[in-house]
């Protein structure tokens, strides 16, 4: 029996729901995203390769990882190899504290919540010094601007991240999710809009999107804190991003729509959690396409003026409204 059950969790870290499953599922999310941003902006998006362009993220993924992988002289080569494979190692962690299949994750403990804001975090910072490490003045630019943002959008998320845990009454992820499918328990968002509305916003400046695309403005300084990255490097960075499009959308469903279940309980978790996160999905997109890009000035005072105030009025409610 302890090989069974030692098999059976190694299936379930490298293969259904781990690794392999969230890398495809990540390249899927990223086609959905591509076609229905271009949808938006009255273009077509991926189209030829694999039935509707579907197989277009996993060739472009081939497509770099064959590529040349070129180092400039100047780099700081242990910085420099070492973000791309921590920030796909980030991701993937983080995406094993969110639960998917049900109402468990495959890891779960109280104050798993705070151990994914660091994660979180520690992501914004390899941004940094993925930028900082490639000694190139747009790169060093573009890792400032993610640094600076970091402080804008961090704050306010981690705060409203606090409003379903106290509905919870507890910091584990798979715990909140497990209140919420409960009888007494229902969807977070129905008691706090706001916390969900401010997570949103947060999330887009975590993924660097516009329009908080500030630290890789192409139109501005290239590819931002990314230029001097090519080839598997470069590969690892564009996979990790589709990882955090999946743990972004998974995060928010899991805090504030009941996770993977639904009123149906003859549906698999695992329907529930792919039909919500693709709506999570497409109100990124939709997101995307709304707005132009913010200066770096106006996301940081933006984000202290408003976002802030709001994440602490609403945990304030909150209070109010369960006593």
């Amino acid at each position: 029996m302890a090989w069974e059950i030692a098999l059976y969790t190694l299936f379930s870290v490298l293969v259904y729901p781990g690794i392999v499953f969230l890398i495809v599922i990540s390249l899927f999310y990223q086609w959905v995203d591509r076609r229905f941003f271009a949808k938006l902006q009255n273009r077509y998006g991926p189209l030829y390769t694999g039935p509707k362009g579907m197989l277009q993220p996993l060739a472009d993924l081939i497509k770099l990882l064959a590529k040349e992988d070129i180092e400039p002289s100047a780099i700081d080569r242990p910085l420099f190899r070492a973000v791309p494979v921590l920030l796909l190692t980030l991701a993937l962690t983080a995406l094993f504290i969110v639960p998917i299949m049900g109402t468990s994750a495959l890891v779960s403990f109280e104050g798993d919540l705070i151990f994914l804001i660091f994660i979180m975090s520690l992501i914004a910072i390899l941004a940094f010094l993925g930028g900082w490490g490639s000694t190139n003045m747009f790169s060093t630019i573009g890792g400032m601007r993610a640094a600076l943002q970091s402080l804008g959008y961090e704050v306010p998320m981690a705060i409203s991240f606090i409003g379903p845990a106290i509905m919870a009454g507890s910091l584990s992820v798979s715990r909140i999710v497990q209140w919420q499918s409960s009888p007494s328990g229902y969807w977070a968002i129905l008691l706090n809009p706001l916390g969900f509305g401010i997570v949103i916003t947060a999330f887009l400046a975590e993924l660097e999107r516009i329009p908080f695309d500030i630290p890789e403005a192409e139109t501005e300084i290239v590819a931002g804190w990314q230029t001097e990255f090519s080839g598997r490097k470069l590969a690892l960075i564009r996979l990790a991003f589709d990882l955090e499009l999946v743990l972004a959308s998974g995060l928010t469903v899991a805090l504030f729509l009941g996770g993977p279940t639904g009123p149906i309980p003859y549906i698999p978790g695992i329907v529930w959690f792919i039909i919500k996160t693709l709506i999570v999905v497409l109100i990124f997109s939709n997101l995307r396409a709304l707005f132009a890009r913010f200066r770096i000035d106006q996301m940081v005072s933006g984000s202290w003026k408003y976002l802030v105030p709001l994440s602490i009025l609403q945990i304030v409610i909150l209070e109010l409204l369960l006593r």
